[in-house]
Formats: C-alpha cells, sequence, structure tokens
C-alpha cells in the first residue's frame, strides 16, 4: 500500500468517526456532508481531461473537510504535475486531523472561513483548478448580518447581488471567482436546486455572463450520491474566461459523472430563455418555450396550507379531543397528510365535516391566556403541556399572538399535494383533491381558490366543479415535474407560483366553461 491509500485509508476511518460524533442536525446546520472517494475521483479524473497537459495544477478547495478531493487529486495527477495545494476548513476538528493526515505533502491547509479571506492579488499565486463541495447551508441557518456581509462581498467580486433565500454553496461559488487565474477550470459539487428555482437567478446569471460554463452532470434524483442528505446533486464545471460567441454547454444526466446515461449540447443563448436548467438534456432546446396560453394563475389563486409548527399538537383526533377534553368551539377540521388521505374526492356529511376514516381537527384559538384559563380550563390545562414540552417556543409559534392561534386558510374546492414520489401505485407525484367539505389543509397541500371569473362560472352550475377536476387531473406528469423541482430520492415538489405557471388551456376550452364565458359571466 503507497503513502497515499494508506493516508486514504485513515481518512475515510477518521471521517466516520467525526461525522459520527455530531447529529444530523448539527450537520444540518453546518452542511458538512462529505464527498464519497468514488465520486471524488470521478470528478478530479473528469478535471485531468480538462487541464491542458503539462501545465502545472495549482489546486484550491476552499471547503476542504478530511480532504476527499485531495485525495483523489494525488491519486489522479502525477505529484510532479502538482505545483501547490492549498485548502480552507473553518472546523477545526476536521481541519486538525486533515494537518495531521496529510503532513508531509505539499498541502497549505488554513483554519479559517474561506469566505472571509482575501484572495491573492498576483496571477502567479492564484489557483488554476478548483474543486470543491462547498457547505450546503440552507438560508435560514444564516443569520441576517452572515447574509448581508457575503452579499456585499459577492457584489464587490462579480457585480451581482445574490437573493437572500441562497444557500451558503452560492456564495462560495462567487466569492472564490476572485482566486481563479484567467483561464483556470473550476468543479463544483452542488445542490442541482439552483437551476429551477429563483434564488438561483444569480448564480445563473455568473455562469452564463462572467465565466465560460463547460458542462454540467446532473445526477439521477433517485440515486443520491450523499447517504446521509435528501439532495439532488449536480457538478457545474466552468473556465476563467468569457463565453465565446454561439457557445455551446454540455448537459449530462444519470448514471456517474464519468458514464453518464444522457448527454446534449444546448446554446448559451437557449440557457438564458429557460426558467428551468433541470429541463436538460432530456428535453430539446428547440421545444421548451414560454407557456403563452392560459396559466392556472388565471383562474386561481393558489396558497400553501397552513402551517402549525406543531403538527403533532395542534392537530388532533377524535381520541385526543376526548381524552383532553377540548372545547369543540376551538377545532376545525383538516384533512390528514396525503400519504394518509385514501381518495382523492372528498365527500361532505350534513354539517359540511368530510367523510373520511380518519377524521382529524385543528387546534386553534385566539383568547388570551387568561380567558383561556377562567373560561376553558381543560383547554388551558392541554395549552400547560404544549409550553412545558417547549411548542410555544417553536419559531412559528413563537410568533404568534397567542401562540395557539393559527394563520387563516378557509377551505379550498381544490387542492394539490405539495410533494410526492413516483410510485408503482401512483404514476404522477403530485394528486388533485376535490375537496366537497369545509376541511382546510396543512402545508402538505397546495391550495387552489378559484378567482371571481371561474367563481362565477362555478355558483352558476356546480358540476363543472368536477370538470375541473377532471381537467387538473389531465394535466401531465411530465408538464407537473419540470414546472417544479425535484430533491434527493426523487422527491417532487411543487410551490404555488409554480404550480400558478402551469398551463390552464384545458379549463378554458372546457365546453361549459367557454358556454359560461360568452354570456360574460367572466
Amino acid at each position: 500500500m503507497n503513502p497515499v491509500e494508506h493516508a486514504e485509508k485513515a481518512r475515510l476511518k477518521i471521517q466516520d468517526e467525526l461525522d459520527y460524533a455530531k447529529t444530523q442536525l448539527e450537520r444540518n446546520k453546518l452542511g458538512q456532508f462529505a464527498t464519497p472517494l468514488f465520486l471524488a475521483l470521478d470528478i478530479v479524473k473528469y478535471a485531468k481531461e480538462l487541464m491542458p497537459e503539462k501545465i502545472g495544477i495549482r489546486f484550491l478547495d476552499p471547503a476542504f473537510g478530511t480532504g476527499a478531493f485531495y485525495s483523489a487529486l494525488l491519486q489522479v495527477f502525477d505529484s510532479s504535475r502538482i505545483e501547490s495545494a492549498e485548502g480552507y476548513e473553518i472546523d477545526a476538528k476536521y481541519g486538525n486531523e486533515a494537518k495531521r493526515l496529510w503532513r508531509g505533502t505539499q498541502l497549505r491547509l488554513h483554519m479559517a472561513d474561506f469566505t472571509s479571506k482575501i484572495p491573492p492579488t498576483i496571477e502567479k499565486d492564484r489557483a488554476n483548478l478548483i474543486i470543491c463541495n462547498p457547505p450546503y447551508v440552507r438560508h435560514h441557518h444564516l443569520s441576517l448580518d452572515q447574509k448581508d456581509r457575503l452579499r456585499k462581498i459577492v457584489e464587490h467580486t462579480i457585480g451581482i447581488r445574490l437573493s437572500g433565500l441562497s444557500g451558503l454553496y452560492c456564495y462560495y461559488m462567487c466569492i472564490a471567482h476572485r482566486w481563479m487565474a484567467d483561464g483556470s477550470t473550476a468543479g463544483w459539487l452542488v445542490p442541482s436546486e439552483f437551476m429551477d428555482v429563483n434564488y438561483g437567478l444569480g448564480l445563473k446569471k455568473y455562469l452564463l455572463d462572467k465565466v465560460t460554463l463547460l458542462r454540467i452532470h446532473r445526477f439521477d434524483p433517485t440515486d443520491v450520491q450523499f447517504h446521509d442528505a435528501d439532495v439532488s446533486s449536480t457538478v457545474v464545471w466552468f473556465k476563467n474566461a468569457h463565453p465565446p460567441k454561439d457557445h455551446f454547454v454540455e448537459f449530462t444526466l444519470g448514471g456517474t459523472h464519468g458514464n453518464p446515461k444522457e448527454s446534449k449540447l444546448i446554446p448559451l443563448e437557449a440557457l438564458r430563455n429557460t426558467s428551468k436548467w433541470t429541463w436538460y438534456p432530456v428535453m430539446d432546446h428547440n421545444v421548451i418555450t414560454v407557456v403563452r396560453g392560459s396559466k392556472l394563475s388565471e383562474l386561481f389563486s393558489i396558497k400553501r396550507g397552513l402551517a402549525t409548527g406543531a403538527n403533532e399538537f395542534f392537530i388532533l383526533d377524535k381520541e385526543k379531543i376526548s381524552q383532553y377534553k377540548i372545547p369543540t368551539d376551538f377545532l376545525v377540521p383538516i384533512l390528514p397528510m396525503p400519504r394518509d388521505l385514501e381518495v382523492d374526492e372528498i365527500r361532505a356529511d350534513e354539517k359540511g365535516n368530510p367523510i373520511l376514516k380518519n377524521k382529524l381537527f385543528l387546534l386553534s384559538c385566539n383568547l388570551s391566556e387568561d380567558k383561556v384559563k377562567l373560561m376553558y380550563p381543560s383547554l388551558w390545562e392541554y395549552l400547560k403541556m404544549g409550553l412545558e414540552s417547549g411548542v410555544g417556543d417553536r419559531y412559528l409559534c413563537r410568533h404568534r399572538t397567542p401562540w395557539y392561534s393559527q394563520e387563516q386558510r378557509p377551505p379550498a374546492p381544490f387542492l394539490c399535494s405539495y410533494f410526492g414520489r413516483k410510485t408503482e401505485e401512483r404514476e404522477k407525484p403530485f394528486r388533485f383533491i376535490l375537496n366537497h367539505s369545509n376541511a382546510t389543509a396543512s402545508n402538505s397541500y397546495l391550495m387552489l381558490y378559484p378567482l371571481d371569473n371561474l367563481k362565477r362560472a362555478l355558483n352558476a352550475d356546480p358540476y363543472l366543479y368536477t370538470k375541473v377536476w377532471e381537467c387538473l387531473n389531465r394535466i401531465t406528469s411530465d408538464t407537473l415535474v419540470s414546472s417544479g423541482r425535484v430533491y434527493g430520492g426523487g422527491l417532487h415538489k411543487l410551490e404555488p407560483m409554480e404550480l400558478s405557471n402551469v398551463p390552464a388551456d384545458d379549463i378554458m376550452k372546457e365546453p361549459k366553461i367557454m358556454r359560461h364565458i360568452k354570456e360574460g359571466l367572466f
């Protein structure tokens, strides 16, 4: 076993020990998800293909960890080609172990926050190969001060202002620009979601205008690359040079990075006019167009269902209501989660309550604590349990007055599941529900409220509720999936704005609705 192989074996053992010493929540907040060695090797081998032969390598990894990419670098490149290797690691536990592991090699590892360091001012000191798996820290784990600092650095570096919803990896990619030598190569292992969401617009602008985007490889969302994170992964390759005229970008999908299942060259100009880059390479750029017909937003106001902040406390079944003697005055019917909803059409009894096997109710009260104590002692005893267990201190609860009140979400006649997976039983990851009851819904649903134009038609002819529902169900799975986003494990999600942009021509062409239009009902 050569020294590099020996160090790699020790690194894997140390990586497991360090990861095990932290909870999943701690690692989520810090975005610490180690790159598997097989993937690091695959990525570095591709970097070797991109790098001109006989050019010395000046390597940089801004989020070093224990050094998976550095280990791969030493295994793929001849040591004589590596002129320098530099890394940054903010977590001392990982950094100290990495220093010990790679002692005696060319590595200069800095125990520091990469985003706070001053980049080299001399061209020969800048890296010509950056490979990195940056921290996958979601925006809500970044403080307002952190976001403000990072956004200012990015704006100063590349002249682009990132959205406040950007994950930390977006800042890393943009800030690293000042560390890149002219013509240098960069490969970033990042979540795929930036290609589809609004917060990714700034990063996409950087990739389109400031560098030459070479290739984007997206792993099959059902083939999760990290055993400890449900994230759909992508490797983004670019060169630090302005893109040439009539440039094409290679989009690959599935398989391995080195041997993808699908590949297609997409004109750079097509990317400028495409909102969702995950459409490639499956869809042809010539057939991807902006929806120019009717959209669901012309017929519905679409909102997420209500977020309680503690479903296990606020959503009660009849047994729990009876056990704690919860007054019916403060109970609202609410639908079960989509996975627990056995039907797609919800009938109602004479009181408007849903006819379901698992009937659930939402606890919501606007009375002050003093009034609850005085007027409803059994309810107060239940609320005390919430206070003692910390429910009242949860983020959403402590931002409500009183903490046990709920946001308003009136019943919607049409609903769509917010997320889902394709299964053998159900080809579509999303379900449209026709709701005849007065039950509201949690944020596991999107609620479709008919706008005045459609509402008038429905009131004039209640049979149209079924016709509209049938039209919604005729929307193809491909249309819904391409409108939304996908995460690791093949989990598909649709945000309200994304569903709003789905074509509605089928509904508009329904003869009975067309008749109401002609009669001037809307």
